[in-house]
C-alpha cells in the first residue's frame, strides 16, 4: 500500500501545524490497526498545552517515524529529553510531549485507535 502526501486526509490544520492521518494503513500484531501520518510543524510548536487533560498530560501513544526535515525534542514524564533531526528514524514510547525547534516534516506510524484519541483531544482543545 502507498499513498501520496497530498492524498492523506488533513485531520487538523492550525497556524504552525498540519496533521494528516491515513486510517487503516496496516496492522501491527498486538497493537491493532495502525495509521500512517504526515505532520508539518513550525518551529515553536509545543504539544504540552494540547495534551493537558490526557493521562499524565502527555501523549500515551507510541510512535515510530522518520524526520524528513527539521528538529524536534521529546520530553518524557521524568523530564528526560531526546532530540531528533533531519534523516533520523525515531521511536517515541507512550508518555511524551514534543517541542519543535526547527520547522519540521515527519512521517509516523501509530496505533490507530490510541492516536486518534490523542488527535481528537487536540482538536477539542483548539476548538476550546
Amino acid at each position: 500500500m502507498h499513498i501520496a502526501k497530498e492524498d492523506i486526509v488533513i485531520k487538523m490544520a492550525i497556524p504552525g501545524a498540519v496533521i494528516r492521518q491515513q486510517m487503516d494503513f496496516g496492522d501491527a500484531t498486538g497493537l491493532g490497526k495502525i495509521s500512517g501520518e504526515y505532520f508539518s510543524l513550525a518551529a515553536g510548536v509545543d504539544t504540552a498545552p494540547l495534551f493537558q487533560g490526557l493521562d499524565g498530560n502527555q501523549c500515551q501513544c507510541p510512535h515510530w517515524g522518520y524526520v524528513l526535515r527539521g528538529q524536534l525534542t521529546t520530553t518524557d514524564a521524568n523530564g528526560k529529553e531526546e532530540v531528533v533531526n533531519t534523516s533520523d528514524l525515531f521511536y517515541w514510547p507512550p508518555g511524551h510531549n514534543v517541542k519543535v525547534s526547527e520547522d519540521a516534516e515527519i512521517v509516523m506510524f501509530s496505533p490507530q485507535q490510541q492516536h486518534s484519541h490523542v488527535i481528537n483531544h487536540m482538536i477539542d482543545k483548539v476548538k476550546g
